[in-house]
């Protein structure tokens, strides 16, 4: 195979442009509303309301049995059936903030139980609520644990972004297949787009490293 390397320089300016535009904001808003719902949905889990208990242990096995393609056109294909028609980014971000709320939802209660139940005994004796205990004791302790894998969901989720595409969101995969429709080199072109998330994942695993060594100054050993 002889590379067009005219090909590989022009194209990646598009390219980086659809993961500066497109896949790195995809990213960011579908994380932090996912991180948002999966406290909520953990904080559910661990509720002894066995009603609201159970309907967060259905959404999570739902989210967690199903394919993360299913739920996105489910969302965007499958939803106007109904009279509910989105647009393609709303539809991403809804997809895969739902996904990431499922998986880190689990995350997240683990790590509240990982808390020693001393915990939250020191919280009453010092007469907070328990309310105030969980958000001054317990979710700061729970961060620290919880920090690793869920570093993991979002670098996973940088490269599921790529399924986007397929609901015609503009981002660095779909920039790179239009590219490739145009010129027939698709091979050069699909190399040059998983250089790019290859890029971007180990720039992420480096700063999750980085972190997870700030934190360990804290944990006593």
């Amino acid at each position: 195979m002889t590379f067009n390397w005219d090909l590989v320089w022009s194209s990646f300016g598009p390219i980086i442009g659809g993961a500066v535009t497109g896949t790195i904001p995809l990213t960011l808003a579908s994380f932090a509303f996912g991180l948002a719902l999966a406290l909520l949905v953990a904080l559910l889990r661990l509720s002894p309301n066995s009603l609201l208990s159970g309907i967060a242990r259905f959404y999570v096995s739902v989210i967690r049995g199903t394919p993360l393609l299913v739920q996105l056109f489910v969302i965007f294909y499958g939803l106007p059936s109904i009279g509910v028609k989105l647009e393609p980014w709303p539809s991403a971000i809804i997809a895969f903030s739902l996904n990431v709320g499922g998986y880190a939802a689990e995350v997240i209660r683990a790590a509240i139980l990982s808390v020693p139940k001393g915990q939250w005994e020191a919280g009453h004796t010092i007469g907070m609520s328990r309310p105030q205990t969980l958000v001054r004791i317990i979710l700061p302790q729970a961060a620290r644990v919880s920090v690793p894998p869920l570093s993991n969901t979002f670098i996973s989720l940088v490269k599921d972004t790529s399924l986007a595409s397929l609901i015609l969101v503009t981002e660095l995969f779909r920039n790179a297949q239009q590219i490739a429709a145009f010129s027939q080199e698709f091979m050069i072109l699909y190399l040059e787009s998983a250089l790019v998330y290859w890029v971007i994942c180990l720039v992420l695993s480096t700063g999750q490293s980085a972190l997870e060594r700030r934190l360990d100054r804290y944990v006593a050993h």
